[in-house]
């Protein structure tokens, strides 16, 4: 614990000679729960805009054609009897 207060240069609270858990772990979880609530926040809008991507995708996609569309020709069995006709 007080390689970690040092580590963490924690200094004790005037009329203390060393840092108390209580007042180390008061601070850490503080910490820890602003940590927490900030990365809760960021993945909400990371996956917002990765399903604003994705639409996006998907509308591209969808204005696009799956299949192209060919005009027809009169090369069938039909077009070569109306000829001779």
């Amino acid at each position: 614990f007080l390689e970690t207060t040092a580590y963490f240069c924690m200094k004790p609270k005037m009329g203390e000679k060393e840092v108390s858990p209580h007042s180390f772990f008061s601070i850490w979880h503080e910490f820890s729960s602003d940590f927490k609530d900030f990365w809760k926040k960021e993945n909400k809008l990371i996956l917002q805009e990765r399903v604003k991507e994705a639409e996006e995708v998907c509308r591209q996609k969808k204005g696009k054609s799956l299949y192209n569309i060919r005009p027809k020709h009169d090369s069938g069995i039909v077009s070569k009897n109306s000829c001779n006709t």
